[in-house]
């Protein structure tokens, strides 16, 4: 499984994925995946992650978008050096799709926003490669 890595403005967003085929049920055309987020923070300043805005496309062309506060439940505050990790998923209508979007962080020491590109990543079914 290849990561995705993307740096902006210091922080470095690292993306894994993988398909839910427990969760998953083609014939109905639901495919689940999860993706595993690393945010590594490479400035000298503690930030807190404060909002994410997902785009998510699926092979039919159709583009969903999420945005809300956090990510899954939390609003981590990741010092100086330090990173932080989660895992979520996205379900699709189909076996192909890719996702891409922004984190909003705030630098503590100044209370100033700034975003985060969080870099494009594919969700494939393994059974799509052969």
């Amino acid at each position: 499984m290849s990561m995705i890595i993307k740096i902006t403005k210091g922080i470095k967003i690292s993306v894994e994925t993988f398909y839910q085929e427990e969760y998953s049920q083609p014939l109905n055309n639901e495919f689940m995946f999860a993706y595993r987020i690393s945010i590594e923070n490479q400035t000298k300043e503690t930030i807190k992650l404060l909002r994410r805005h997902w785009f998510i496309f699926d092979s039919y062309g159709v583009t969903r978008e999420v945005e809300g506060e956090g990510v899954v439940g939390l609003q981590p505050m990741i010092e100086a050096g330090k990173s932080h990790q989660y895992v979520s998923g996205s379900h699709l209508k189909t076996e192909m799709g890719r996702m891409h979007g922004t984190y909003l962080m705030q630098r503590m020491s100044d209370g100033k926003q700034f975003s985060v590109t969080i870099p494009e990543f594919q969700l494939i079914a393994p059974f799509k490669l052969n």
